[in-house]
């Protein structure tokens, strides 16, 4: 017993000893022992922080941290341009219950500058009459997204896009397709929006939706399919339905039943639908912000991904108080008479045969 007891504290010395001698060790060699302490905490804060990186990963919380980074700290390298320059087309189509559901009655070309140097960001738009004569395809612009899609699959876009760039003689990045049942229910849950109508007009061929296939009874002129709409000079608060009348309007008598009368008009939309998505009531309302987002997702077809997407919603938010609207008129466009020439549909060609003057008028509008 007595033996035992004694190796039991000779052990116990040995290891006060011993552990002693460790911390002498460590005391009189100060800097090693901070070294060893700050590698063992770098050693665990490296092995977290692989853990978390992980987990993070798999969750998909860094998409979209890298998206929030996207808008905040924009990259060129998060999406397609040329130089400083960001092309888009946007096509706006008739939907379901529209006579010709694919056609796209509203073309615009936008560009959107970045900004460099003392020159800010800044947005150009230029309206393209859907008449426009296609002449290797024979067909007018504003089939292309129908034919492309008949074609192959998705081949809408593409085909509007190749066009389009050979028209204008500058590239398109991307493609923003639009249904105008989208534009209707974005302009009331605006609360609608305020548009002064330079000219009176009346158009007593408006087409009902829904109506594009009845035979009014034997009515070899199917009125039944049309009613009049008809705008007083002035200013006007437009719900959704009226607004969308306004800009669709085509057999108007006058200067006002033109193509160009109509590029015109869809310009004066857009400017308020701009100034009441700035207005204090929208942006502080996250209802209706929400509500704003899920009717273009949901009603919006594109080749713009997410991360692009935000990263180009920064710079057109900077670029929201600087925008120049321009049409594609009568100045390089000729309208021929309806001819077998031209199917005999009401088309526009380019005065002198070719696009030129228009791709050189392009580029000094663009700057480029």
């Amino acid at each position: 017993m007595v033996y035992t007891t004694l190796v039991s504290m000779t052990r116990k010395n040995k290891l006060s000893r011993s552990l002693l001698r460790i911390k002498k060790f460590f005391l009189k060699n100060i800097v090693l022992t901070r070294f060893i302490i700050f590698s063992f905490v770098l050693f665990i804060i490296f092995f977290f922080s692989i853990f978390v990186f992980n987990y993070l990963r798999n969750s998909g919380v860094f998409y979209y941290f890298d998206l929030v980074r996207a808008f905040v700290f924009p990259s060129f390298s998060d999406f397609k341009s040329s130089g400083r320059r960001v092309n888009f087309l946007i096509l706006g189509k008739g939907g379901a219950g529209h006579e010709a559901p694919d056609l796209t009655d509203t073309m615009i070309f936008a560009s959107l500058f970045l900004g460099e140097g003392s020159r800010k960001p800044n947005i150009t738009l230029i309206s393209l009459p859907r008449d426009i004569w296609i002449s290797d395809l024979r067909t007018k612009l504003n089939s292309l997204y129908y034919w492309g899609n008949k074609k192959q699959e998705n081949g809408g876009i593409s085909l509007a896009r190749v066009k389009t760039e050979e028209m204008l003689g500058v590239p398109i990045h991307y493609v923003i397709v639009v249904d105008f049942g989208v534009f209707r229910e974005v302009i009331d849950l605006l609360g609608g929006v305020n548009v002064y109508v330079e000219n009176s007009f009346e158009d007593k061929w408006y087409p009902i939706e829904g109506k594009e296939n009845d035979d009014c009874g034997g009515d070899p002129l199917f009125r039944c399919r049309y009613k009049t709409v008809a705008f007083e000079k002035g200013w006007h608060n437009m719900d959704g339905e009226t607004a969308l009348e306004f800009v669709r309007s085509r057999k108007a008598e006058g200067d006002e039943g033109t193509d160009i009368a109509r590029q015109r008009r869809q310009h004066q939309v857009i400017e308020a639908i701009k100034n009441a998505l700035l207005d204090k009531s929208f942006f502080l309302s996250p209802v209706k912000v929400k509500s704003f987002l899920n009717l273009i997702l949901f009603n919006t077809e594109t080749d713009i991904d997410a991360k692009a997407a935000f990263a180009l919603a920064r710079y057109a938010f900077l670029a929201r108080g600087n925008i120049k609207k321009e049409i594609l008129n009568e100045r390089f466009l000729d309208n021929p008479p309806i001819s077998p020439k031209y199917d005999n549909l009401y088309v526009f060609v380019p005065k002198g045969g070719d696009w030129k003057n228009v791709q050189v008028w392009v580029k000094e509008v663009l700057e480029y």
